[in-house]
């Protein structure tokens, strides 16, 4: 008798080999078509770059992308000193340097005490500023005095206070350099000059006053000249005779100082026109003073015709 062995389960496959793949066309063409997509996919790796030898397996590094902000971060807001500062032209500066100064007292004196003092140049130019706005507020074609001084009266005060303010730093004891200060007189006693003269007697006291206090100024600088070498400094630069030529120029308002020169420097108390002509005078060879500025005082004189 035959013992019947247990068979083991059969599970299904998921594959069921009764459902077959259609047909497909095994024609000459498509099996042409194969080939030469498959030489046109060779042939693309031969060139690839990834498929070249003179490139590094390495991956390229990219640069990385700026992560821009949002909307929501753009705001206005006003700009930072520095930028502030560039866009101010120098009348503007000056305006809100002074304002801060006013404002705050210990930061003036600072400010003060820290700016280096103005040179010649530098305030006979600040003066010419002035007379040229004064010149620039006379009306055309007015010849009426009232009107023309009103019209220019806040001009010629600010030129004629500005004058003041810096004849008193150029004086001494601030001024230590005599020479210094004798130039910068000579520029603005040369604007003063040329302020307008009025018909009016009462409008003239802005150029009177401006003669007294320059004539003041002009005596106390040759006081301190005469104190040092003898005024030399007087003679060498010919300042006696740039005095008598403000002098006559101003209508003999400068008085004061052309008194402090003669009674200070007895070598120029005369007209030096005559002094010129006269033996001794200033421009004498022959004079001590000459000798002394020249250096031939007390140098051997020869005796005989040889």
């Amino acid at each position: 008798m035959n013992a019947v062995l247990p068979q083991p389960p059969i599970f299904p496959h998921q594959h069921d080999p009764s459902r077959r793949s259609p047909p497909r066309s095994m024609s000459p063409y498509n099996m042409a078509s194969k080939k030469r997509k498959a030489e046109d996919d060779n042939d693309e790796m031969s060139v690839s770059p990834l498929s070249s030898p003179a490139i590094s397996s390495r991956a390229l590094a990219r640069p990385s992308k700026k992560i821009r902000q949002g909307n929501d971060n753009v705001t206005g807001r006003p700009l930072a000193l520095p930028r502030l500062l560039e866009t101010l032209d120098n009348s503007q500066l000056r305006n809100v340097l002074q304002t801060i100064c006013e404002r705050h007292p210990d930061i003036g004196h600072e400010v003060v005490t820290s700016a280096p003092r103005p040179s010649v140049t530098c305030a006979l130019d600040v003066l010419g500023d002035y007379h040229e706005k004064l010149r620039a507020a006379f009306p055309l074609g007015h010849t009426n005095s009232d009107y023309t001084y009103f019209r220019v009266r806040e001009k010629l005060a600010a030129l004629v206070e500005a004058i003041s303010d810096f004849t008193s730093q150029f004086l001494p004891p601030v001024e230590q350099q005599t020479n210094l200060s004798l130039q910068y007189l000579d520029g603005a006693t040369k604007l003063i000059h040329e302020l307008p003269d009025w018909e009016s007697q009462q409008y003239r006291h802005h150029k009177d006053n401006a003669y007294d206090e320059i004539s003041r100024a002009w005596a106390l600088v040759i006081t301190e000249a005469s104190k040092r070498g003898g005024g030399f400094i007087l003679h060498s630069g010919n300042w006696d005779q740039k005095l008598h030529k403000h002098n006559r120029q101003s209508g003999g308002k400068l008085g004061q100082a052309v008194n402090a020169m003669a009674m200070e420097v007895g070598w120029a108390g005369h007209n030096p026109v005559a002094d010129s002509n006269r033996s001794g005078g200033p421009s004498d060879p022959n004079s001590i003073l000459n000798q002394l500025m020249n250096g031939s005082y007390g140098s051997p004189v020869r005796v005989g015709p040889w």
